[in-house]
């Protein structure tokens, strides 16, 4: 097991497996699927992401190093927490941008039913060691065990 610190956007404590995309996730084209069109494990719709293309996001660790796309990121992520369509967690290996730390911290304040932890600057280590299907668990402090 290995322990990284982030630092704490929306908290939250949670154990799930991982879900690793080594690119960036576009929300939009990701959870479109899930959010339009009802599907409710969340199949990542992104065609450019062959790290997570046709894979269940919803009850996941999410570990990834940034969103990409549109200014629709952070209300993509709102919606998906309001809709109980979320990953378990978002863990990125950089900063988060500012669009996807607001849907989260909206979320985490206005959805208490809804929760999805986020942790970012976990670094570039944490994303070459994790892998599909370890087991993750997010701490409220901002340490992530991955085992």
């Amino acid at each position: 097991m290995r322990t990284f610190q982030g630092r704490v956007i929306a908290p939250g404590t949670v154990t799930a497996p991982a879900l690793v995309s080594h690119g960036g996730l576009n929300t939009l084209a990701s959870f479109q699927k899930a959010l339009q069109f009802g599907d409710k494990k969340a199949t990542c719709g992104d065609q450019n992401n062959p790290d997570l293309y046709g894979k269940e996001m919803l009850g996941k660790a999410l570990c990834l190093p940034q969103t990409i796309g549109s200014t629709t990121g952070g209300m993509v992520l709102y919606c998906a927490c309001a809709m109980h369509r979320q990953p378990a967690c978002l863990l990125f290996s950089k900063p988060i941008d500012s669009l996807a730390a607001a849907g989260s911290v909206l979320a985490s304040v206005w959805l208490p039913d809804a929760q999805m932890p986020v942790i970012d600057s976990l670094g570039q280590e944490f994303l070459d060691y994790v892998q599909e299907g370890m087991t993750i668990t997010v701490h409220a402090d901002g340490s992530v065990d991955v085992d």
